[in-house]
């Protein structure tokens, strides 16, 4: 291929844009209001919807759409292939989302965000008053064990903690290097879980996975943590329970309806929010932006990018 024209659906770092560069001419387009006739990528993030429509938008010449990130639900996998367009991902994210998962493990349950917002508030008796839980010997459940959960399940060893993991399948060989305990049921792992972690990915099958039936076989005073996707958790129920007592803390990094984050959350003292930065280290972001240029590189190349998803 002769060098690419790339259209970038949202304006990137310029550094970002620099590096896109060496490969072909960049043109940051918006695909849900202005498409050009020529482009052969279209470099995307989790914030740009890439649905059947849009795909059928695109210009013919378009061969790959490279995501920046690994989750990549946002795209139609099943609209790119039929029209032949490759899909890729950045899957360097692995140590810094298990990093985030374990910070917001450990404010959530010490209920650091509300001790430190009355501590902001000049107001050090309310925020010395907060008693959380304990974090070290608890039992966490690890729903997902992939990369990422695996690299929850390595920090959790570190706290003496009981380690259950639930996925579509067993893996022996990773349970004796963890000292992990598989749980064949979902219920098996919520009712035994004092902390449960969502690391799955989003499909059809984990959609709400989290829900009014699943939340009511948790602990009463379980924490659920969400690094993975935010509609693994049906947020409507997940506030329903917490207005009805359940659950003794929550922490969030990622939403249903993001970046629109439910008002509901946040009036509840025992959640604490963040906005979707398990990616967001500076060596995070630089491994995700030489990643992207690797896919394209090799799709240039020869025809295929290194982090195919389709």
């Amino acid at each position: 291929m002769q060098q690419p024209i790339i259209l970038v659906a949202r304006p990137l770092p310029q550094a970002m844009i620099d590096a896109l560069s060496q490969f072909g001419a960049v043109s940051v387009v918006d695909p849900s209001t202005t498409l050009t006739d020529k482009g052969d990528i279209l470099v995307t993030t989790p914030l740009d919807p890439v649905d059947a429509g849009l795909i059928d938008r695109l210009p013919a010449s378009i061969g790959l759409i490279a995501n920046i990130g690994v989750g990549i639900d946002h795209i139609d996998l099943a609209a790119a292939r039929q029209r032949g367009i490759a899909v890729s991902n950045t899957p360097v994210v692995t140590e810094d989302t298990a990093d985030m998962a374990m910070t917001l493990l450990l404010a959530s349950c010490r209920r650091l965000g509300v001790s430190e917002r009355h501590l902001r508030n000049d107001d050090w008796a309310s925020g010395v008053s907060q008693l959380g839980q304990r974090v070290h010997g608890k039992t966490l459940g690890i729903i997902g064990f992939g990369a990422i959960g695996q690299a929850v399940a390595r920090r959790a060893r570190g706290f003496d903690m009981t380690i259950l993991y639930h996925g579509p399948n067993r893996k022996p060989d990773t349970e004796a290097q963890l000292g992990a305990h598989y749980c064949a049921s979902l219920e098996q792992l919520l009712a035994e879980a004092d902390i449960v972690s969502l690391n799955c990915d989003l499909n059809a099958g984990t959609r709400h996975l989290i829900n009014a039936d699943t939340l009511a076989k948790m602990k009463p005073n379980a924490v659920l943590i969400n690094t993975g996707r935010g509609p693994l958790i049906d947020e409507a129920a997940l506030v329903e329970a917490l207005q009805n007592g359940q659950l003794g803390a929550v922490g969030l990094d990622v939403y249903e309806f993001e970046p629109r984050v439910s008002p509901e959350l946040m009036q509840f003292d025992r959640v604490t929010l963040s906005p979707h930065i398990g990616s967001a280290t500076q060596e995070c972001r630089g491994d995700m932006a030489r990643r992207v240029c690797l896919n394209i590189a090799q799709f240039v190349q020869q025809g295929a990018p290194l982090d195919g998803c389709n």
